[in-house]
């Protein structure tokens, strides 16, 4: 953490994320370490990334958890229960991989809803993700200001409700390939 801040050129950090619970070390430790930045002052706030329910459960028993970064996208929702934790919870989802290393300009269902409004799959992916949640900060990469650009006008598609819908329900009917 101290290098972090040396590295930036501050003495505190508004958000530090613990990357991965190291299997090697004691959640609690680990825990505990994040709170003695927040009570020393070296950090206003700490997230977590790559964890499950039962460990953002432990963790808040520690101290305050302020953001959950997770992969999560229209196609892999396998951190389904952890972003209704943070819904629940008051606390940002960053959704890692929300794009799904682009696997979803080739998803048959997000290039014809694409195709129909003349936006591009990758498009349709963010703004479903910016529906599905108000607590969901999508964070693609992006190799080009062309791609920025793009990125950020998912923001100004509203999904009707049938497109949401069956972009929601896409998996369990088969529709979505992942």
């Amino acid at each position: 953490m101290h290098l972090s801040c040396r590295r930036l050129r501050t003495d505190r950090l508004l958000l530090w994320q613990l990357h991965r619970i190291d299997p090697l070390v004691p959640q609690d430790e680990q825990f505990g370490a994040l709170k003695s930045f927040l009570d020393d002052g070296l950090v206003e706030n700490v997230g977590l990334c790559q964890v499950t329910v039962d460990e953002l459960t432990a963790a808040r028993q520690v101290l305050p958890i302020s953001s959950v970064q997770n992969r999560y996208n229209v196609l892999d929702r396998e951190s389904e229960a952890v972003l209704s934790e943070c819904e629940d919870k008051g606390i940002v989802f960053i959704a890692w991989g929300p794009l799904a290393s682009g696997a979803v300009v080739s998803e048959p269902l997000l290039a014809e809803m694409a195709a129909a409004r003349g936006v591009t799959p990758t498009q349709i992916a963010l703004a479903w993700l910016l529906r599905r949640s108000n607590a969901i900060l999508p964070i693609p990469g992006t190799g080009s200001p062309e791609h920025l650009r793009e990125n950020i006008r998912g923001q100004e598609i509203d999904l009707t409700d049938q497109e949401f819908e069956l972009l929601d329900g896409g998996r369990s009917l088969g529709l979505l390939s992942r």
